[in-house]
This record gives C-alpha cells, sequence and structure tokens, in this order.
C-alpha cells in the first residue's frame, strides 16, 4: 500500500537524502492505528476505552521484508520499493464496542512521539476499509499484510 509521510518524516527524509544530516531512525517503530485520517502534521486519533496500545516492531533486517519479497531478511536489492511486516503484529483485544480503524502509522515512541508516515487500512484487492471493532475481536496485521511501498 502506497504510504504518506508527515511533515516530519518528509522533513527527516530530504535533510538526510540530500543535505547530509543524520536520518535518526529510531531502532524501534511504533505502529499505530487511527480513527481518522492522519494529517500532514501528524495528528492522529488513536481508539480510546483504555484497552488500545501501540505495537512495537524493531526497526532490523528480520522485522522487516526487503524489497526483492515478504519473507526476506536480507537487505533490500529488488525492485517493488515495498517493504512488509515479516511477523505477526497482534494488538489487544477490544474491551469496548465500536472504534472504527481505518488507517495505521508508524511514529518512533510508546506513546507521544512523532508520526513518520501513514497509510489507509485496504483489503486483500487494496481497497480501503474501515474495521469496526467489536468487544474482544482479534485485531492483527498477519505476516506481509502491512505493506509499505515508497512513494
Amino acid at each position: 500500500m502506497a504510504v504518506s509521510f508527515t511533515n516530519y518524516g518528509e522533513n527527516k527524509f530530504m535533510d538526510a537524502l540530500l543535505r547530509g544530516q543524520a536520518l535518526g531512525a529510531p531502532g524501534t517503530w511504533y505502529v499505530g492505528l487511527s480513527t481518522t485520517v492522519p494529517t500532514e502534521a501528524g495528528v492522529v486519533t488513536e481508539p480510546g476505552g483504555g484497552w488500545y496500545a501501540r505495537q512495537a516492531v524493531a526497526a532490523t533486517l528480520a522485522a522487516w521484508a526487503g524489497t526483492q519479497g515478504a519473507g526476506t531478511t536480507a537487505v533490500s536489492s529488488g525492485t517493488s520499493g515495498t517493504s512488509s511486516n515479516n511477523a505477526q503484529i497482534n494488538y489487544p483485544n477490544p474491551t469496548t464496542a465500536g472504534a472504527q480503524i481505518s488507517h495505521w502509522f508508524l511514529v518512533d515512541a510508546s506513546s507521544g512521539g512523532n508520526v513518520w508516515l501513514y497509510g489507509e487500512i485496504t483489503d486483500n484487492a487494496g481497497t480501503p476499509i474501515t474495521i469496526t471493532l467489536n468487544i474482544g475481536q482479534l485485531l492483527f496485521f498477519a505476516a506481509g499484510e502491512l505493506r509499505i511501498t515508497a512513494p
């Protein structure tokens, strides 16, 4: 799925790529969920109800696939421009009903922090969907399902 960088992510990328500045990418990414479209300023609306938590995924070759295909752990050498999660990302079971999740985002902290990029939640055909969560419903990104394609 295509992603959108926030202003923060765009600025970090440009400074690193063109201006010789350290990217400063975190050692751990946190995958968050939003009930609204994230903004360029990195404003997200995370589910309420006390059950939700961002999920940590290490910034490693083992945790994220190379561009040569899902599940790969070598340095990227493919032409897809796409990476994905190599392991399932699980969220706690909701204890309140009704949260409508439409977007995911990558942020550099378990709370607060800087949102770097975000994308819509889509079905297998790439069509945007909104998930309405029920109490006890298991929410997860299966391995290979959180696909991030460079813009």
